[in-house]
C-alpha cells in the first residue's frame, strides 16, 4: 500500500489504484500504476495537484494521456506520515517524463484507459460495476471522526467537515448485526483504520459516498496478448 502522505492527491490515487486493480483482473496483469504521473503531469486539467482534483477528469486524463508503472515513476513521498491529514503540505511534483530506472521507456512504460464514466448513485449500479469491472472510485465527505476510525461500519456522529476524499471502493457486505456497508481502501498508512481499510454505511448515501463514482475499462495499449488453450493473456509491455 501507498501512503498519500503529505500531499492532498487522494483523486490521483483513487483513479489508479482502481485503474490497476482492472488491469489485473481483465487482463492478468500484474501491474503498480504511477499516481505520481497523474498527480505531476495532468495539471490544470485535474485540478490542484497536492491541493486536490477532480477524479472524473483524472480518468479523462487516464484515457488521453495514461501513466506509466509506479517502477518508472515512484511517488514522490517515500517518507509518508503516521496520521491523517498530514503537515506541513507538501507542493505538487514537477512532472519530468523521464524513468527513474534507465531500463525503462516513458512512453513505453504507458497504460491507458479505455473510457472515463461515471456510475449512477443507486447502491444497485455500484455493486453492478463492481462485481463486473471491479473497483471503482469515491469521493466522500470528511468529518472528524472519520479520522478516528478503527473498525465496524462507519456512520457520522460528531464533529466538524474537515473536507473532501477521493478512494477506492472494492466491495461490500452486511454486518453480523445486519447493517449494510461498503468496503474500502484508503491510502493513509496501514496504522489507520483496519489496516488501512474501512467499512461505511451503504445504502442511505453516508457523507455523500454514493454521489460520486467514476471509473473506466484498461485499454489494450501497450500490452502484449499472448493467446494461450484458454484465450488472450495479456503480458506487461512496459519493459521493451
Amino acid at each position: 500500500m501507498i501512503v498519500q502522505g503529505h500531499c492532498g492527491s487522494c483523486w490521483a490515487f483513487g483513479a489508479v489504484e482502481s485503474l490497476s486493480d482492472r488491469f489485473c483482473i481483465h487482463f492478468d496483469v500484474n501491474i503498480s500504476l504511477s499516481v505520481n504521473d497523474l498527480l505531476a503531469c495532468c495539471g490544470f486539467l485535474c485540478g490542484s495537484g497536492c491541493d486536490g482534483g477532480y477524479p472524473l477528469n483524472a480518468w479523462r486524463y487516464l484515457v488521453s494521456h495514461g501513466v506509466v508503472t509506479e517502477e518508472c515513476d515512484p511517488y514522490f513521498d517515500q517518507i509518508g506520515c503516521s496520521h491523517p491529514g498530514c503537515e506541513p503540505a507538501y507542493s505538487t511534483p514537477k512532472c519530468v517524463k523521464k524513468c527513474v530506472s534507465g531500463n525503462l521507456l516513458w512512453k513505453k512504460s504507458k497504460h491507458y484507459s479505455v473510457n472515463a464514466y461515471k456510475i449512477k448513485s443507486n447502491p444497485h449500479d455500484i455493486m453492478a460495476e463492481i462485481y463486473k469491472n471491479g473497483p471503482v472510485e469515491v469521493a466522500f465527505t470528511v468529518y472528524e471522526d472519520f479520522a478516528l476510525y478503527k473498525s465496524g461500519v462507519y456512520k457520522h456522529i460528531t464533529g466538524v467537515e474537515l473536507g473532501g476524499h477521493a478512494v477506492k471502493l472494492i466491495g461490500w457486505g452486511t454486518s453480523d448485526d445486519g447493517e449494510d456497508y461498503w468496503l474500502l481502501a484508503n491510502q493513509w498508512n496501514r496504522s489507520w483504520g483496519d489496516d488501512g481499510y474501512f467499512k461505511i454505511r451503504r445504502g442511505t448515501n453516508e457523507c455523500g459516498i454514493e454521489e460520486d463514482v467514476t471509473a473506466g475499462m484498461p485499454s489494450t495499449k501497450n500490452l502484449v496478448l499472448e493467446v494461450t488453450d484458454t484465450g488472450a493473456d495479456a503480458v506487461d509491455g512496459a519493459s521493451f
